[in-house]
């Protein structure tokens, strides 16, 4: 069953405009399957100019991680700890923009170490089979 944006607040500290995912299609201990239409708002708060540069894709799979840590923390009866995006490694941009995107976008996480403490996430943003955005996310315990 989704999950809606309502319930994505109460799991990532992101308030306001600045929570970017829309839904959560799926998810287990592994990965989580999100998706989005806020690049097209023109009251994004990333946006410069009017525009909204795909370097900000890498935003939206660190909120994705950060929601997938929110859920898996609430499985299992505590909060999650605040984190923090440490790290951006082997980024790969297929697009210069997202706001001229016209279908909605949906942003993948898969974790591939870490467990309650530091993480590291795979993301990859996409349209479809067209792929936006792929990188390895490193999150951070905020101390």
């Amino acid at each position: 069953m989704p999950i809606a944006k309502a319930e994505i607040r109460t799991l990532i500290p992101h308030a306001g405009l600045m929570c970017l995912l829309d839904s959560v299609l799926e998810w287990d201990d592994e990965s989580i399957v999100c998706t989005s239409e806020t690049h097209r708002d023109p009251a994004n708060p990333l946006r410069r100019d009017g525009r909204l540069s795909a370097l900000h894709a890498f935003e939206y799979g660190a909120q994705a991680a950060a929601v997938h840590g929110g859920l898996r923390a609430r499985s299992a009866g505590v909060a999650a700890p605040p984190y923090y995006l440490a790290a951006l490694r082997d980024a790969h941009l297929q697009v210069m923009r997202l706001d001229d995107i016209d279908s909605p976008i949906e942003v993948r996480g898969q974790r591939l170490f870490g467990d309650g403490g530091n993480a590291i996430y795979e993301c990859h943003v996409s349209v479809g089979d067209a792929l936006l955005a792929d990188g390895r996310i490193t999150l951070m315990l905020r101390t």
